[in-house]
C-alpha cells in the first residue's frame, strides 16, 4: 500500500493541480471539526502535532506522541471515522525545542522524538534542523551543510525506529520526509514585518541538492525516494494584524525552479487566512501541502465570542441561569499567564487588550485548555444546549450558519454552530486542494 501523500504528488507531476490541507491543531473542537468535514467527502484528513507542542516531555499540551494518536484517534471513534484515512504527521521535528542546549544534547532529544513520533504511527514526518544551538556560531547564517547532516541523523533514528515499528506491525506506512524550514519560526511572525522574501530559486536547489548528498553520505538512499516535499516561503505570513497575500508572479521563479524535479512538490507553512482564491493558486503552483493552524481557532475563538453575545442576549437575568463568562475569563488568564503573548502583542495595555481578542497570531489558542477557561466553554456551551436559540439571534451573530440551518444543512445546536465556524475555514482549503 503505497502512502495516500503520494498519490499527490503523482498528480502534480503529471499536470493535474492536486494538494491536501494540514490541520495544525490539538483543540478538541477543531479536530472534530476537520475529521467530520473530511467525511463527508469520504476523505483523507491530515493532522499534525508540532515538536513544542507533543513530545517525549508532553509539550505544552502534556501530551506524548502515543497520547496524541490515541486522542486523535477517540475523536474519530466518535464521529465513526476510519483511522485508516487519518494521516498523522510531525511537525518542526527536530531540536527547535532544545535549541538553547549544546548539539549533541539537543540532538540526542530530537532523536528520541523523532522515534517516539514514527513508532506512534506518525507517518508524514518534517526534519527541521534549521535552527543553531547553543555551541553554535551565532554570527552567520547556519551552513547548509550542517543543517542537512542533521536532518539526515533524525532520518537515520526515524529509519530505525519504522523497521521497529514494522516488526511489530507488517501493514505498517514508512514514514514520507519533508525537508526545509520557513522563516519566521512556526505559529507567526513575532513582528509586523512589511515585506516576506520568497525563498529563492537557488536556496530551494541548494537545499535538495545537500540534503541528498547527506542522505547518502548517511546510507540513506531507500528514505531519500520517499521526500515528498520541501518546505519554502513562497511569500504568505501573517502577524498581529496583517496578512501577506500570495502573490503568484513574486513566486513564479521559485515554483519554476520545481519543475526540475519528480518527486517533489512544495509545503508551504503560515498559510492562514489566504482567500480560497489564492490557496487555489497556491496549489495550482506545486504548493501542495498547505498548512494550517490559527486561522482554525481564530475561527472557533470567534465561534466562542459569538456564542457568548447569544448566551447574553439569551440568558441574562433569567433565574437559576449563571452566565459562562467565556469572554471575560479567557482575558483574566490571559493576562494573569502572559507568557505565550507578550512577545506577540505591542502597543499600550489598550492595543494589548485588543490584540489579547482579536489578533490574527490568536495567542489565544494557547489558553483554551486552561482549567478557568475550558470549565467557562463548557458552562456555556451547556447553557446554550438547554435552550432553544431563537434563529433570530443566530442570524443576527452567526449568519452563515443561519443560512446553512435554513437550507438544512446544519443542526440548531450550539456545539454545531461552533465547529460550523471551524468548517468554514476548511471549506477554503477543500475548495483549493480540489478535493
Amino acid at each position: 500500500m503505497n502512502h495516500p501523500l503520494l498519490d499527490i504528488l503523482k498528480n502534480q507531476k503529471k499536470g493535474i493541480p492536486s494538494g491536501i490541507c494540514s490541520v495544525c491543531s490539538a483543540n478538541e473542537y477543531v479536530l472534530e471539526a476537520a475529521i467530520e468535514r473530511a467525511k463527508v467527502g469520504n476523505k483523507n484528513v491530515l493532522i499534525e502535532a508540532t515538536a513544542n507542542q507533543v513530545n517525549q516531555f508532553g509539550g505544552y499540551t502534556g501530551m506524548k506522541p502515543n497520547d496524541f494518536r490515541d486522542f486523535v484517534y477517540t475523536i474519530a471513534d466518535k464521529v465513526k471515522f476510519p483511522k485508516e484515512q487519518i494521516i498523522l504527521g510531525g511537525d518542526h521535528l527536530g531540536p527547535l525545542t532544545w535549541k538553547n542546549e549544546n548539539e549533541s544534547e539537543a540532538m540526542d532529544k530530537a532523536k528520541e522524538l523523532i522515534r517516539q513520533y514514527v513508532l506512534a504511527g506518525f507517518t508524514k514526518i518534517h526534519l527541521d534542523t534549521s535552527m543553531h544551538l547553543l555551541d553554535d556560531c551565532k554570527d552567520a547564517p547556519l551552513d547548509p551543510k550542517i543543517i542537512a547532516q542533521r536532518g539526515a541523523m533524525l532520518c537515520a533514528a526515524a529509519e530505525e525506529a519504522f523497521l521497529k515499528l514494522k516488526a511489530q506491525n507488517s501493514g505498517a506506512l514508512p514514514p514520507v520526509y519533508v525537508v526545509g524550514s520557513e522563516v519566521p519560526v512556526p505559529g507567526g511572525s513575532e513582528e509586523n514585518e512589511e515585506l516576506v522574501q520568497v525563498t529563492k530559486p537557488y536556496d530551494f536547489v541548494e537545499t535538495v541538492n545537500v540534503f541528498c548528498q547527506e542522505f547518502k553520505n548517511f546510507n540513506l538512499e531507500s528514505a531519500w525516494k520517499r521526500v515528498i516535499a520541501v518546505v519554502v516561503q513562497p511569500g504568505v505570513e501573517f502577524s498581529d494584524d496583517a496578512v501577506h497575500e500570495y502573490k503568484r508572479n513574486e513566486a513564479k521563479e521559485l515554483c519554476h525552479a520545481l519543475s526540475g524535479y519528480d518527486n517533489l512538490v512544495f509545503e508551504g507553512h503560515s498559510t492562514d487566512y489566504q482567500t480560497a482564491a489564492l490557496l487555489k493558486q497556491m496549489v495550482e503552483d506545486g504548493i501542495a501541502i498547505l498548512k494550517v493552524g490559527p486561522a482554525l481557532t481564530f475561527a472557533l475563538r470567534e465561534g466562542l465570542f459569538m456564542l457568548s453575545y447569544i448566551e447574553h442576549e439569551l440568558l441574562k437575568g433569567k433565574a437559576g441561569v449563571e452566565l459562562s463568562g467565556f469572554i471575560e475569563t479567557l482575558d483574566k488568564v490571559m493576562v494573569e499567564k502572559p507568557g505565550n503573548w507578550e512577545k506577540y502583542y505591542h502597543g499600550d495595555e489598550l492595543q494589548k487588550r485588543f490584540s489579547r481578542k482579536y489578533s490574527m497570531s490568536d495567542r489565544c489558542r494557547y489558553y483554551l485548555p486552561d482549567p478557568k477557561v475550558n470549565e467557562s466553554i463548557e458552562k456555556l456551551l451547556s447553557n446554550l444546549e438547554s435552550a432553544d436559540i431563537p434563529l433570530t439571534l443566530i442570524s443576527q451573530f452567526m449568519p452563515v450558519q443561519y443560512a446553512k440551518i435554513r437550507e438544512g444543512k446544519l443542526n440548531k445546536n450550539a456545539k454545531a454552530l461552533l465547529k460550523d465556524k471551524v468548517v468554514n475555514v476548511l471549506d477554503d482549503y477543500y475548495f483549493a486542494t480540489m478535493m
